[in-house]
């Protein structure tokens, strides 16, 4: 796993991203109107394909990234991987902040600004009970790193299942403390160390334990 920072190495990505990303990747760039946003991105992009690009020996340009099949509908909107299938991968991104990680197993990772405390309310119902009874137990100073916790837990969690947040968020119970709850089966799900102000997680698909 890697964290990285656009405050401190954006404009250096930016340097290299004309001969390290694809056609696709400088066009989406190019798209972002805030500094901030399109730094991050260039970060997360370039420092994907080079960590990918030393670990198979090819050229970070010339790597072909594709998506696999969405678990819930087959179409092609699933998990980033290599066209070749040989390193799995994922990577976050939230201003200026980026996570990436590289594995052999099927692999998701979040990183996320603590919330303002209308997007807890906004979309905290959508979370398990439990999850929504733990936030609602605590008061206004602790709610935003909780709801950080599960929310990082969660989309880490469906991002390596290949489904991304259109999955169901109500389904599995991660929890909101300090510790993730136990993780689906066949599933490892680890709280990652982030700067102040962020929370992050990482899911490993893994065998499971007895």
């Amino acid at each position: 796993m890697w964290i990285a920072d656009a405050e401190r190495d954006g404009e250096r990505a930016a340097h290299l991203a004309p001969t390290v990303l694809d056609d696709d990747e400088l066009t989406r760039a190019a798209a972002f109107r805030r500094t901030e946003d399109r730094l991050t991105y260039l970060l997360a992009h370039v420092a994907l394909r080079q960590l990918l690009a030393a670990v198979t020996g090819r050229s970070p340009r010339k790597l072909r990234l594709v998506r696999d099949p969405c678990p819930c509908c087959g179409a092609p909107h699933g998990r980033p991987s290599l066209d070749d299938g040989s390193v799995h991968f994922s990577l976050s991104h939230s201003s200026p902040m980026v996570l990436l990680a590289l594995s052999s197993a099927p692999v998701g990772v979040d990183i996320e600004r603590l919330p303002q405390p209308r997007t807890i309310a906004d979309v905290g119902r959508m979370l398990h009970p439990t999850e929504i009874a733990e936030l609602q137990a605590l008061d206004t100073a602790a709610s935003p790193l909780a709801f950080a916790r599960v929310w990082t837990r969660k989309e880490a969690y469906l991002k390596g299942l290949g489904t991304g947040v259109a999955g169901n968020l109500s389904r599995d119970y991660l929890g909101t403390g300090a510790y993730p709850a136990h993780a689906p089966a066949g599933w490892s799900i680890t709280d990652v160390t982030a700067p102040d102000g962020f929370a992050a997680a990482v899911a490993v698909r893994s065998t499971p334990q007895p």
